[in-house]
């Protein structure tokens, strides 16, 4: 490689400016990366409470044919699920008891995928990614979550 080339690819210290690049992007702080997310997966399922709030005949009327599952009754899934979508964001956003709302809205994810719609798997993986990663490591430093087991020490995980 010419001179020239190289110097692109390393600063006045020598390193490789992709190698200082990837060294910053690994720094980041997980409790940085853990806000966007709680607050992505919250919004989705807020909005959809939202909308399933508009107009309650509606949504009554889609649980009973579009939405309809085999295992629970329309009228009941719909008010689990409507309790699910505003519960569920407001604790994802307050971090606080976050990676049982991640537990709760991956099963309902689960359920959205398998019996009401299979083909909108490509977003349904996406909300399913950012869940595990939640469950998985929880909310991060700037939550309830993290003030609650500070206070409580080694009472809890």
């Amino acid at each position: 490689m010419n001179h020239r080339i190289a110097s692109i690819f390393s600063g006045a210290s020598g390193i490789p400016v992709v190698g200082r690049v990837l060294g910053w992007l690994e720094a980041v702080p997980y409790t940085l990366l853990a806000i966007p997310l709680r607050l992505a997966v919250a919004t989705v399922f807020w909005n959809s409470a939202m909308a399933h709030l508009a107009n309650w005949d509606t949504t009554l009327y889609l649980f009973g044919t579009d939405y309809k599952l085999p295992f629970m009754p329309p009228v009941l899934a719909a008010y689990m699920a409507i309790s699910i979508e505003l519960g569920a964001p407001v604790l994802l956003v307050l971090g606080l008891a976050t990676r049982f709302a991640a537990l709760v809205l991956l099963g309902m994810t689960a359920v959205i995928e398998i019996f009401v719609y299979p083909q909108a798997w490509p977003t349904h993986i996406q909300w399913a990614a950012m869940m595990l990663v939640l469950l998985c490591r929880g909310p991060g430093a700037w939550s309830l979550d993290h003030l609650v087991r500070r206070r409580l020490g080694g009472l809890i995980g």
